[in-house]
């Protein structure tokens, strides 16, 4: 992997190491993790979706042991989690990694593709909504529609919440006559910025608030000293709109490589 590539997946780890410090001991999400194999393993006995239960740079910085992946799939399984992540790079250590998988019956899903941006700023997003960093005053209002956004359980909405309240996020907020309309969440690590969790409230879709959320933290990311932005959303796949993968390419964003998932087979 290199030294780039490398400084992505660092970068995410590091931002769900602190998603999930920041929900420690709140119920009835029960977010557990622990890392092993320099890996983080999350898992959310209180909300089964894989953005929160999920396996982040097996592999990656130290060789995965045979014993981790029978670890975590007992993890899992004891707390009825049917549908987990399990990301993988292409250079994955040990070689190995893909046949321990298979046996454990995780087969490959969609991938996903991971963005950099590397200079500059996004372009002007033309949208109305009036941009702004956010405190734990919008927080809820941040979890909920977050957690609307890409169907997560009530749960988690307090996990989220917390992000405006951690050091090392920058949450934003698009607001539409004072009303919470688009947001976007940007984490910071060894000069670094890291886009996730961009949503917007179905009431105030169209109005550029994808964009408006980008254009902010590229901003936001430059101003902090990072000299590398990434991100990423699923691979492009024919039939698929592929709406925030186009945002994120008009925010000046660039593929950089795509990183397999791995997942229980349905039975």
């Amino acid at each position: 992997m290199d030294a780039q590539s490398r400084r992505v997946e660092d970068v995410e780890l590091a931002a769900f190491i602190d998603f999930s410090e920041a929900a420690a001991g709140l119920e009835p999400l029960a977010l557990a993790h622990e890392i092993i194999d320099d890996a983080l393993i999350m898992v959310a006995a209180g909300d089964p979706h894989f953005l929160i239960n999920r396996v982040i740079g097996l592999g990656v910085s130290a060789p995965a042991n045979r014993e981790t992946i029978t670890h975590f799939k007992q993890a899992f399984e004891a707390a009825d989690i049917r549908r987990y992540f399990v990301h993988v790079v292409d250079d994955v250590q040990p070689a190995e990694l893909r046949d321990w998988l298979a046996a454990e019956n995780l087969v490959p899903q969609r991938r996903w593709m991971k963005f950099v941006h590397q200079g500059g700023l996004a372009p002007e997003s033309g949208s109305d909504l009036e941009v702004r960093r956010i405190d734990g005053e919008f927080g809820e209002a941040f979890g909920q529609i977050v957690a609307a956004s890409f169907d997560m359980g009530e749960a988690s909405i307090p996990a989220l919440a917390k992000l405006t309240e951690r050091e090392n996020w920058y949450i934003y907020m698009g607001f539409a006559d004072g009303e919470p309309a688009a947001m976007g969440a940007l984490f910071v690590d060894q000069g670094v910025g890291w886009c996730d969790f961009g949503a917007t409230s179905q009431k105030f879709r169209r109005r550029g608030g994808q964009r408006a959320m980008l254009a902010a933290r590229v901003q936001a990311a430059r101003d902090l000293g990072c000299d590398l932005i990434a991100t990423e959303t699923g691979e492009a796949v024919e039939g698929d709109a592929q709406h925030s993968y186009h945002n994120i390419q008009w925010a000046g964003f660039e593929e950089c490589y795509l990183r397999a998932n791995y997942a229980p087979a349905r039975n």
